[in-house]
């Protein structure tokens, strides 16, 4: 059975713990790798950088995306995936606390499957992550991806 994979693209370390403190509380139980900027990000997906080397077939089922991050923001990063045949149709959530029409527009317009605003109540916080989980972790069927050598 594959892998399923979580990838966390966040800068915060107070949103990076909340957010794995709601995966656990959940019963997410899936490998969560956190990249904290998005040249961090770009090398885990295409194994550049620190992630030289690692196997590129497993891939995240899904991607938590913020927006605001060092070196490379979460719009670039999600244009470059979309860019690339190898990565274009991984699922990419973003997770942001911004509420801004635009954002949104742009999320979308690049290429985001979801658009979540980070509720600022954990209790609302964890049931956000809930139904997270459960739609892209069990219900979604991710696209086939195209085996690497």
């Amino acid at each position: 059975m594959e892998e399923k994979v979580i990838l966390l693209v966040e800068d915060n370390p107070d949103d990076e713990q909340l957010t794995l403190r709601a995966l656990k509380k959940n019963n997410i139980k899936n490998e969560v790798i956190v990249t904290r900027d998005g040249v961090a990000a770009l090398d885990y997906l295409f194994g550049t950088g620190e992630y030289a080397g690692r196997d590129l077939n497993i891939t995240p089922q899904v991607i938590l995306l913020d927006l605001k991050l060092p070196k490379i923001d979460g719009f670039e990063v999600l244009k470059r995936l979309r860019a690339d045949e190898r990565t274009k149709l991984l699922p990419v959530v973003i997770l942001t606390t911004s509420n801004e029409e635009q954002d949104r527009l742009k999320g979308y317009g690049l290429g985001a499957n979801s658009f979540i605003r980070k509720p600022v109540e954990f209790d609302r916080f964890i049931e956000a992550v809930r139904q997270l989980g459960l739609y892209w972790l069990v219900l979604n069927e991710k696209a086939p991806t195209i085996r690497r050598i």
